[in-house]
């Protein structure tokens, strides 16, 4: 009798320095479980979860370089302050024998004036929607300092015990709003070309790099494309890929793409649920806005299995550096073709929020496939004090 065919997916792995138990990573999914810009023990709870269910690695989400980089008030921001809990962050997702990462990140132009209590700061002076208000466009002087924050915050974070190290370059964050056209006005050196505009995200990794040397392993989330006519197009974020490898500063890439204020759903697929997102807005005007514009703002776009795969195997045949995709990846025989395909690793959001425990159950032979539906009512709870599948209680 032949021998079944060994899974590729739960073979192990070496990301830079790290040795991990098999090539799935949970990747960063908004928490809102934070309080007071620390870590808590439901926070700490949930991301157990994962690591117990058997990922290779978990990593703490929205975790901002400095104070004036959140988007909402209890938002993990990266001081000493912070250390106690992120160390008590790793210690517990290493007890059941995985990885812990962390997403850093500064959201620029959309961060909130009301919690950083200043104007938010991005590439170029322009409007955020989000803030209601025009960004200031970033000095030289910001710049220098931003990459300072961006070192200082992944020197705080291998401190406290992270194995791996998200810069985070993508949804039109800051990082990725250097990169996009749409939100980088300048006529600098940091402004015009592509190659001007990768200039200040690539600035960073290396500082970053630098700054840690081989002590975790680096990565970047990093957009492939924006989404939408006037942002950063695919060929665009190839040619980006091929400057940060040759750079050497990042051990992978992880690959997404999408802007959170003009393609959100570009990034997650499937269901809008615009009703649950109406709710969550804190006043009446905005709600309002919400009921009559929500419908022609919010684009819905079709889910389909491992979405960004096309757009990522562009990546795949212009570099070498090691791979994560990303991206409605929910059934055991997708995983499997991936790694076929020459992607290393496979990051995973929603599926594993249905089913924490899905590695585990995928190795035993109980699942094909997650449970997970593209319902994305996970996003409406977020917003409601805990991300959770809400189908876990049905």
């Amino acid at each position: 009798m032949t021998a079944p065919v060994p899974l590729r997916v739960f073979t192990p792995f070496r990301l830079g320095p790290l040795e991990l138990r098999n090539r799935i990573v949970k990747c960063g999914t908004n928490e809102g479980m934070s309080r007071g810009g620390l870590v808590t023990d439901p926070l700490l709870a949930w991301h157990r979860e994962f690591a117990a269910g058997g990922v290779a690695m978990t990593t703490l989400a929205y975790c901002s370089v400095s104070a004036d980089g959140r988007t909402f008030r209890d938002q993990i921001w990266m001081r000493d302050e912070a250390l106690p809990g992120l160390r008590r962050f790793t210690d517990t997702i290493h007890a059941e024998g995985a990885r812990a990462a962390i997403q850093l990140g500064h959201a620029g132009w959309f961060a909130t004036p009301g919690v950083i209590r200043a104007k938010p700061l991005g590439p170029s002076r322009t409007f955020s929607p989000r803030g209601m208000c025009f960004s200031r466009a970033a000095s030289e002087a910001d710049l220098d300092r931003l990459e300072h924050e961006f070192a200082a915050a992944a020197r705080l974070a291998v401190d406290a015990g992270f194995d791996g190290i998200e810069v985070h370059i993508g949804h039109g964050y800051l990082l990725a709003q250097f990169l996009s056209p749409y939100n980088n006005r300048r006529r600098d050196m940091y402004g015009g070309s592509i190659e001007n505009r990768a200039r200040f995200p690539r600035r960073v990794l290396r500082a970053v790099r630098e700054a840690i040397g081989g002590r975790a392993a680096i990565w970047a989330k990093l957009n492939m494309e924006d989404g939408f006519k006037g942002g950063m197009t695919l060929d665009e974020g190839v040619q980006v890929g091929r400057w940060i490898e040759a750079d050497g500063s990042v051990d992978a890439l992880q690959l997404t793409g999408g802007h959170t204020t003009r393609t959100p759903f570009f990034l997650m697929r499937g269901d809008v649920p615009l009703r649950g997102m109406i709710e969550n807005e804190k006043s009446a005007g905005s709600r309002l806005g919400m009921r009559l514009f929500g419908p022609f703002l919010i684009r819905p776009y079709p889910f389909e299995e491992a979405f960004f795969r096309t757009s990522a195997l562009r990546f795949r045949a212009a570099l070498r550096l090691p791979l994560m995709l990303l991206g409605g990846i929910t059934r055991l025989d997708t995983m499997e073709r991936a790694i076929g395909e020459g992607f290393e690793l496979l990051a995973m959001g929603r599926a594993l929020i249905r089913d924490p425990d899905l590695p585990h159950r995928m190795q035993a032979g109980e699942l094909t496939a997650s449970r997970c539906v593209p319902c994305n009512l996970c996003v409406v709870e977020m917003e409601r004090g805990a991300t959770r599948c809400v189908l876990r209680e049905t």
